[in-house]
């Protein structure tokens, strides 16, 4: 059987992650007639299907849930080589890909990855914004060099370094009865109606458990699906928000609205910096270590 060609084993990839032929073609800009004549080599090759083919989309046989395990496996080599030899010819270079949480986008992670990048100018840093579960398991298989998320949830076999935290607080109209407090547990917040944040899946079970341990439920007024729309349902006085402290701060002023930290000991959240256990290109390794430096810097401030 002959060796499958980089380029063939991105599309299959593509495919497999996609579940549909169409459109991986569209995420790799390729006509789907050509990946399908891709595959067809591949299976003519090993000899076996790797898909199942269905009027839905595609799915991996067990032949193609190996290759598609290899196939990872061999384009982060390739893609650490590629890495490692840049470094000798022109000093470090390369492409680092990094998932963050929501939360950790919306706070110090783009100041802290743009702090690297004026340092490492040949280096292409790459950050999206994902769901806490997506980060882990993209770290996992290897379409994320880094991740950055809660560490609420199980990470697994990643290796973890501590990263910056935050505190969980409501937001409420200053006419609120808790608007005058300095600091507020989260059970006086329960009798009152909150918004609840779609985007924010981990933050709301943990509010449920912590509620359901008080003999209480929670009372959600409305959804919404970005943050900026809970300021506004808390602006119109329809319900209180919890974000973090560090999210509201620029709302604070603009809207009006009183911010007050959470005295609950799971509203102070840790972040880390996730990777896997081993095989990180020197780019990834650097962006590793700067993003440690700065959580230090804090610490130590």
């Amino acid at each position: 059987m002959r060796s499958f060609d980089p380029v063939s084993l991105r599309l299959f990839i593509a495919v497999c992650e996609e579940r549909n032929i169409a459109t991986a073609a569209r995420r790799e800009a390729i006509v789907p007639s050509a990946i399908s004549k891709r595959i067809s080599q591949m299976e003519a090759e090993a000899g076996v299907a790797l898909l199942e083919r269905g009027r839905r989309g595609v799915l991996p046989t067990p032949a193609g849930e190996t290759l598609w395990r290899y196939a990872r496996e061999s384009l982060m080599l390739i893609e650490r080589m590629k890495a490692e030899l840049g470094a000798f010819a022109d000093g470090v270079q390369g492409h680092v890909r990094v998932f963050g949480s929501k939360s950790a986008v919306a706070q110090v992670l783009p100041r802290d990855i743009g702090l690297f990048a004026k340092c490492y100018r040949d280096v292409r840093v790459s950050l999206e914004e994902r769901e806490i579960w997506e980060v882990v398991r993209g770290v996992e298989d290897g379409r994320a060099d880094i991740g950055v998320c809660w560490d609420a949830v199980d990470l697994g076999s990643l290796r973890t370094l501590p990263y910056h935290g935050d505190h969980l607080a409501i937001v409420v109209h200053p006419d609120h009865p808790l608007a005058g407090r300095e600091m507020v547990s989260f059970e006086d917040t329960i009798d009152y109606e909150h918004v609840d944040i779609a985007a924010r899946s981990i933050m709301k079970t943990t509010q449920r458990n912590a509620a359901a341990a008080a003999g209480k439920q929670m009372r959600y007024r409305i959804q919404v699906s970005t943050v900026d729309a809970a300021y506004r349902i808390v602006a119109a006085q329809l319900a209180l928000a919890i974000v973090p402290r560090e999210e509201a701060g620029p709302i604070q002023q603009a809207l009006g609205l009183a911010v007050i930290p959470l005295s609950d000991a799971w509203a102070k959240r840790r972040f880390v910096v996730a990777t896997r256990a081993n095989g990180l290109s020197r780019p990834a390794q650097l962006l590793v270590e700067s993003l440690r430096e700065s959580a230090l810097q804090v610490l130590t401030s």
